[in-house]
């Protein structure tokens, strides 16, 4: 399985952004996908996760505020993003479950100040 996320970038506080993560390869295998965060010295952290059934799960610190959502054709993940406050700055990170092995792509840098 390859992640391939996309979408980071500056965001004035109160705004948003909208990150992509497309999978491929040995997609037939995921049972849930998701996002986690890692800010400056700190541990990665969950946000958000999809299961292949649809069932969602968001972080509280989020919760309100980011939205997880998947286009089953496009084999893609998106995390919306809204109100966003300077503590959401972290590199965030694209994560694939399967029976057997997690995956994770590169990385994509959001950064939120004025």
């Amino acid at each position: 399985v390859q992640l391939q996320a996309s979408g980071g970038g500056l965001a004035q506080p109160g705004g948003s952004l909208r990150l992509s993560c497309a999978a491929s390869g040995s997609i037939s295998s995921i049972n849930s996908m998701g996002w986690y965060q890692q800010a400056p010295g700190k541990q990665r952290e969950f946000v958000a996760r999809i299961t292949t059934s649809g069932t969602t799960n968001v972080a509280d610190s989020v919760k309100g505020r980011f939205t997880i959502s998947r286009d089953n054709v496009k084999n893609t993940v998106y995390l919306q993003m809204t109100s966003l406050k300077p503590e959401d700055t972290a590199v965030y990170y694209c994560r694939a479950g399967t029976p057997f092995k997690i995956y994770w792509g590169q990385g994509t840098l959001v950064t939120v100040s004025s």
